[in-house]
């Protein structure tokens, strides 16, 4: 019987039974840099840290067992991440992306691999078809859903289904949901993209990506390319990854309970104008979003009826944090004009939906009342 997810967030079952490291339940940080030989050309398994280190090694057979993956690679940041992934493609490449993606991801593509001979259709994946902007020279889809900041849902399943019939990959940004409530990989999917330092870590607390794959060719690529370029996860913050995940579960059924609370009352406010929420009944992408994850996770964007309402929120909340970032223990509050997509151009940004009014919420742990008892004061202030 395969075992749970919770479960699994705790224990490797290929360790179970074993008391190594003197029994200590908390795996040790392994903070060394190099590894000493027994002879010549014999080795403990490990070598250098830049290659690997037991302690990231452990994390990635965490990540890619939750994800259902056959491999895991532990990046330094999320940017980390998708970087070394692009380094699988050649001058040339083209991708179908998401044109609602994070502003760091946009930045990326816009201003690095574009540079590199990558060429990029963005398209909203949720509501046109990628098939259609196929080329010879395709190589990936590369979606996010839900979206950042829009929350628009794209289906996996039917988009796995494009990629394969015409020998493409298919990328999926799983940051919002977390393995916990979407599994890409089982969907179709054929490499998954994390930003570690959200969901996973949940405490705001370190910096971290992912890539977990289920394709043997693209792990070994990977592998190659992750110690020739160095960007892999030190001992340090792997240890916080895995003590992060532990809770993994917990922290994403609160946050989306409250999450679900915080949207419907927002909807019956006055100011605002728009609640984007996958877990709300009328929201666009709800179905596909219930036939493809295990719940609606903790990401609200919503609009207010002006820009001056809108900095006005910012500048009244206590309680609620207005940071960048999102999946932590504590609820932030984020404006994307200035921060997640201040590099996107403005003309873009409004395409996409976000204009001066939009601002999104990371739901926390807190209790839920006492995040609607906040924004009530918040609101009454701004009217």
């Amino acid at each position: 019987m395969s075992r749970g997810i919770n479960t699994r967030c705790l224990h490797i079952e290929a360790d179970e039974g074993k008391t190594e490291h003197f029994g200590s339940l908390s795996y040790p940080i392994y903070q060394t840099a190099t590894y000493a030989h027994p002879g010549v050309g014999k080795s403990t398994g490990y070598d250098y840290s830049r290659l690997q280190n037991p302690t990231r090694a452990q994390l990635e057979k965490v990540v890619a067992d939750l994800e259902g993956g056959i491999d895991a690679f532990a990046l330094s940041t999320g940017m980390a991440a998708i970087t070394l992934l692009f380094e699988i493609f050649r001058p040339g490449d083209h991708i179908i992306s998401d044109a609602d993606l994070y502003g760091g991801s946009i930045r990326l593509f816009d201003n690095v691999s574009k540079k590199n001979g990558i060429e990029f259709t963005f398209l909203d994946c949720s509501r046109n078809d990628p098939e259609k902007e196929i080329r010879p020279n395709t190589k990936a889809i590369y979606i996010e859903t839900p979206t950042n900041p829009m929350m628009h849902v794209s289906d996996i399943r039917k988009t796995a289904e494009i990629a394969k019939k015409h020998g493409l990959l298919l990328i999926v940004d799983n940051t919002f949901l977390s393995p916990y409530f979407q599994n890409p990989l089982l969907l179709g999917a054929d490499v998954v993209i994390h930003s570690g330092t959200k969901f996973l870590g949940g405490h705001n607390d370190t910096l971290a990506g992912f890539i977990v794959t289920n394709r043997p060719e693209i792990s070994e690529k990977l592998r190659f390319l992750i110690k020739t370029t160095g960007a892999g996860l030190a001992p340090f913050d792997s240890w916080l990854l895995i003590r992060g995940i532990k809770t993994l579960g917990l922290r994403m059924e609160r946050t989306s309970q409250n999450a679900a609370l915080l949207a419907g009352w927002l909807k019956e406010q006055k100011i605002v104008k728009t609640v984007y929420y996958p877990g709300l009944s009328d929201h666009p992408g709800h179905e596909i979003m219930k036939s493809q994850a295990r719940g609606f996770g903790s990401m609200i964007t919503f609009t207010v009826d002006t820009q001056e309402h809108a900095l006005r929120i910012l500048e009244e909340v206590r309680m609620i944090k207005y940071a960048e970032s999102l999946g932590g223990v504590e609820t932030l509050i984020t404006y994307p004009t200035t921060q997640t997509h201040a590099d996107v151009p403005e003309e873009v940004r409004l395409k996409n939906g976000i204009t001066p009014c939009t601002l999104r919420l990371s739901v926390g742990i807190e209790d839920g009342e006492d995040l609607v008892e906040e924004l009530k004061s918040v609101f009454a202030r701004c009217t």
